[in-house]
Formats: structure tokens, sequence, C-alpha cells
């Protein structure tokens, strides 16, 4: 049975980082960003990527199916018995799909859901101040941070409610923020 994580957090909270950080220092875990899953299938030119393409510019989600079919391909594709997903879910809608997809999933367990707390301050000092591509300007950012925003309290009742979610502060050094993650999903 494979143990499913799921990392929150506003655009810029170090999720991505910290959760690759983890993976690379523990051969138990695997790492994948929806984000980077996306943009992968982007960067490959093909129709799909074109699709998800025209949603990602404009800071939008990308439609359900074609976001849980990756995330669901990529654990089952893993030999690691640890798989950490940050960037998901990002709706009500994505979480109610994940929840009933790994419902009918004998293999994958959720063992956690870890959201990394940043204020929106530090969140678009961190993203303007790193602008690694065309998706990184104010508005933009401004639109994907009141996409995250919109439905949190839903998503932090969901979980909470299941007694998965957890939550980390984001606002201090990488390593304090990654010890205290991988304590926490050692832990779980």
């Amino acid at each position: 049975m494979k143990k499913l994580f799921l990392i929150i957090g506003a655009p810029g909270s170090g999720k991505t980082t910290d959760a690759s950080l983890i993976a690379q220092n523990d051969a138990s875990y695997a790492h994948y960003s929806t984000g980077d899953l996306l943009r992968a299938e982007v960067a490959s030119g093909s129709e799909l990527g074109k699709l998800i393409d025209s949603f990602i510019s404009k800071g939008n989600l990308v439609p359900l199916e074609v976001v849980v079919n990756t995330i669901i391909s990529a654990i089952n594709g893993s030999d690691k018995s640890k798989i950490l997903i940050d960037g998901y879910p990002r709706s009500v809608e994505q979480m109610s799909e994940l929840d009933s997809v790994l419902a009918k999933q004998e293999a994958i367990s959720l063992a956690g859901v870890v959201e990394v707390d940043v204020s929106e301050a530090v969140a678009r000092e961190r993203v303007l101040g790193r602008a690694r591509g065309a998706d990184d300007n104010e508005q933009v950012f401004n639109n994907r941070m009141k996409v995250y925003t919109e439905p949190l309290a839903a998503i932090r009742e969901f979980y909470s409610k299941k007694g998965l979610l957890h939550t980390i502060n984001g606002e201090r050094t990488i390593d304090e923020i990654v010890a205290d993650l991988k304590n926490l999903v050692d832990s779980l």
C-alpha cells in the first residue's frame, strides 16, 4: 500500500522545494509537483500540452479529469512506498474527485494533507522575486492567489473532519521547514 501525502500552500509557499528536498534525501519518498507534471506535458508540445497551456498561461485551473488522471498515473507508476504531491487539490471539485478516485484504489492510501502556511505578502515577494517565467507577474500572481484562497476554507474543513489536515509554518528557513515536514510525514 502506497501512502500519499498532499502538500498544499499558496504560490511561493515553498511546497515544491520542501517536498523535493525530502524525496532527494530519503529514497522511500517520491515527489511529484502537479505543476511540474503539467508543465512537462506542455513542454512535450502535445495536443494535451497545448490545452493545458491555454489554462496555465492565464493562471487558471487545468480541467479536473486531466489533472486527476495525471496524478494517479504518476503514483501508480512510482516504485516508491511514500508519495508526496504538492499543489493539489486547488479546488473543492479537485478535492472531491481525488477523494472519489482514491476511495476506489486499494493500492493508495491518503495518509495526510499538509499546508505550508505563508502570508500573502511573503508569497508575493517570493513569486515576483523569482520571476521564472511569463506566469510570474503581478496580475497572474493576484489571480493565482485568488484561485488558491477561494476554496481554501472548504478544503481545510474537509480534510480536518477526516483528521488528515496538518499545518506547518512556511515562513522560516528551508532547513527548518523541511525538517518539520519530514518529521510530520514520517510520523503519519
